[in-house]
């Protein structure tokens, strides 16, 4: 009986140690498909965030060259420049209000504001409101003192008494600048078509520029900045909140119950971070944009050609039209859809039917010249 219990026990021992071993390995295969599944999820938000980043830039990049193409179309206004050679301020009211009306009728500007400040910042002239003729400016507007160094265009999110996007360029006669005009416009335009992406924006400015943004002083605080679109969606506040924060911030991403949150630095026209933009993107979302492969932006219909004709039209800023703005009106027809396009039609019409026959054909030729030609030369 000791023999043949002596024979069973190696047996069974190995048996044990080939048992250990399996769930050794077991485990082993468990936690390497574990953290290859959870590097996986994390390369595929990082990769997204990248992605959806980028288009958020490009998107963001072409509402600031928007902005500057109007208003150097506006700029050029000879009832405006008139208005403001004799200091006649009530018929530079009319002329913007009748400018912002006509945007809004005809294009999908909807939120658009115009101001035009006399040469040391005083207001002129507003599109939105009269009654705040020769206040000034420039005391709780830092951004505006680089104009009195080179009085040269800009463009970006500026403080103020509230936190908007503008775009600023001299009106000049000859050499003389005649004053500034700005053409404003609020982030909640922009807020819009990212949530038609499925993308929640929240336009966050650093709480320190608060003494001066009066009208600011009742926005929703958010770890240390303020809340300036006033369209952000509420259901999201919470959920920001319950993350953490100083991780989110380090590694650019955030992932939780589901939601991908992404940071970008808002910066100023001069180039100065004044708060970020966070960027709330569900799973669905996420699933939809991963299946996106577009060379455009997905947040605007324009391509990169599109916004690199605005900064060529400094070189030659009418070409054969009157002034930049009947050349803004006709040049933009070919990008709208056909809804915008039938209202702005009438528009472009009652335009061209005060040119002469000669203008008209230096308009047609100036526009054969710019075609651009492809084929092979012989």
């Amino acid at each position: 009986m000791r023999a043949k219990l002596k024979s069973c026990t190696p047996s069974k021992y190995i048996s044990k140690i080939a048992a250990y071993i399996t769930f050794g390995v077991l485990m082993i295969l468990f936690v390497s498909v574990f953290f290859f599944v959870k590097q996986s999820k994390e390369d595929r938000l990082i990769s997204l965030g990248d992605h959806i980043v980028s288009d958020f830039r490009a998107g963001l990049d072409y509402e600031m060259v928007d902005l500057l193409s109007l208003s150097l179309a506006l700029s050029e206004d000879g009832e405006l420049k008139n208005a403001l050679t004799a200091e006649d301020e009530s018929q530079g009211y009319r002329i913007l209000s009748k400018i912002t009306e006509r945007f809004k009728k005809y294009t999908h500007v909807k939120t658009l504001r115009i101001q035009v400040l006399t040469p040391d910042f005083f207001i002129f002239a507003r599109s939105w409101d009269e009654g705040y003729e020769g206040m000034p400016i420039w005391w709780f507007r830092d951004d505006l003192a680089s104009l009195n160094k080179n009085s040269r265009p800009k463009v970006g999110m500026e403080t103020g008494r509230l936190l908007t996007l503008k775009a600023t360029i001299p009106i000049r006669s000859g050499d003389k600048v005649l004053g500034y005009l700005e053409v404003i416009k609020f982030i909640d335009e922009f807020t819009v078509k990212l949530r038609q992406k499925g993308i929640e924006l929240f336009a966050l400015m650093d709480e320190e520029y608060l003494e001066k943004a009066e009208l600011m002083r009742n926005f929703p605080l958010l770890n240390g900045y303020i809340v300036s679109n006033q369209n952000y969606n509420q259901q999201y506040m919470d959920k920001i909140e319950m993350l953490d924060w100083e991780s989110f911030l380090l590694n650019n991403y955030g992932y939780e119950d589901g939601i991908l949150y992404l940071h970008e630095p808002m910066l100023n026209g001069e180039g100065k971070q004044i708060g970020m933009y966070l960027l709330c993107i569900p799973e669905d979302a996420l699933k939809q944009h991963e299946k996106t492969s577009q060379s455009m932006s997905i947040f605007t219909q324009f391509s990169d050609a599109d916004i690199k004709n605005v900064v060529d039209a400094w070189k030659a800023p009418h070409d054969s039209f009157r002034n930049h703005y009947d050349k803004e009106i006709i040049g933009i027809l070919p990008k709208l859809n056909e809804e915008d396009k039938k209202e702005l039609e009438i528009e472009a019409k009652r335009l061209l039917y005060d040119y002469s026959k000669d203008e008209l054909i230096d308009i047609i030729l100036d526009n054969k010249h710019n075609e651009k030609k492809t084929g092979i030369v012989k």
